[in-house]
């Protein structure tokens, strides 16, 4: 019984610079940490039969090799990250390009919205040109046009809906 509370007390005293030292092979305090409590379960298992010499040399050891098998270990895993084939790994992404029959309704629904535009007074099309593809914002519209800012956003609502008619209808 004395031997274990000797080295439990040996344990405790020395556990923040077992942690530091492993943390600097393993640079991660966490990790660092998790492998002082293995070192510490192995190092009271060893410590079941008879009395160590030195104790706190053979703690550190435990430490030391747990925490290089721990730098092995993410070394290999990185290598076979690093050589893993990212072109068949890419091939089975869904492919964000859109179907041909989604881009050639889509090339008809802006053929018809720059007919509903043609089909807008001159001020109203330029005002909602600026704002929804220039990105205007209705002062600046206002300001170019020379209107009020309440027209400005009249217009632009005008031109959005009767956009919005024209596809409507198709």
């Amino acid at each position: 019984m004395p031997q274990d509370i000797s080295v439990l007390a040996l344990y405790i005293r020395h556990r923040g610079a077992l942690i530091d030292y492993a943390n600097g092979i393993v640079r991660s305090r966490s990790q660092a940490e998790d492998l002082v409590q293995e070192a510490w379960l192995r190092f009271e298992k060893a410590g079941d039969g008879e009395p160590l010499d030195h104790p706190l040399a053979y703690l550190y050891r435990i430490v030391r090799n747990l925490a290089l098998d721990f730098q092995r270990q993410m070394t290999r895993e990185r290598k076979v990250m690093s050589e893993a084939d990212f072109d068949a790994a890419a091939s089975t992404l869904a492919d964000d390009a859109p179907c041909p029959e989604r881009t050639a309704v889509c090339k008809d629904e802006l053929e018809l919205v720059l007919e509903a535009m043609a089909e807008l007074p001159e001020r109203t099309r330029i005002a909602l040109e600026m704002h929804r593809f220039d990105g205007c914002k209705l002062k600046e519209i206002a300001a170019v046009l020379g209107i009020s800012i309440p027209l400005a956003h009249v217009l632009v609502a005008e031109g959005v809906q009767h956009c919005k008619r024209r596809l409507e209808r198709q």
